[in-house]
């Protein structure tokens, strides 16, 4: 990889590699895992733009040690997470299909039952690494409504491409799409 799109994220310089995605464009790739300062940064920021909420909501991977951090900012004790896997633990739990822009193609998210009624009647925040073409994000938000919870905010870290025109998410940051 030696392309990078250099971003600055609330004060934090980072540096994304440009990578080919399968249909054909190219996308700045925003990775949390391993990077602990990036995170509690980003963490940080989130948790301070959130309306109030009761729980956080997150699909796996990238998003999990965000709503960790972002959880711990706001004295949660616990947040829920969307599997993209069938547990053992979680046969009597909630799942829904969706469609992502880095996977391109169908997966389902899978809510166990322990999640879920923490989700009920609460109002819930759902907070991700990148919104782009809402796919992801629409799954979760089936999955809160299918727990019984209301959706009180939705932030990410980054917006990709036209979801920076959205109206209805938070992000610190936005990137463009690029054509190869």
């Amino acid at each position: 990889m030696d392309k990078f799109y250099t971003l600055d994220i609330c004060g934090s310089k980072a540096e994304l590699p440009i990578l080919p995605l399968p249909s054909g464009i190219n996308i700045c790739f925003f990775n949390l895992h391993g990077n602990q300062a990036l995170t509690e940064h980003c963490g940080k920021a989130i948790a301070k733009r959130l309306s109030p909420c009761d729980i956080i909501i997150t699909a796996e991977s990238k998003g999990l040690q965000l709503a960790h951090v972002v959880a711990r900012e706001l004295g949660h004790d616990y947040y829920a997470v969307c599997r993209k896997s069938k547990k053992l633990y979680m046969q009597d739990g909630l799942q829904t299909s969706v469609q992502s822009i880095t996977t391109g193609e169908v997966q389902t998210l899978y809510l166990s039952k322990h999640d879920a009624d923490l989700l009920c009647g609460k109002r819930v925040a759902i907070v991700d690494d990148v919104v782009s073409t809402g796919g992801s994000l629409k799954g979760i938000e089936d999955i809160v409504r299918l727990a019984g919870g209301n959706i009180a905010d939705k932030a990410f870290v980054l917006a990709e491409g036209d979801a920076a025109l959205r109206t209805d998410v938070k992000f610190l940051a936005s990137i463009p799409i690029l054509p190869r």
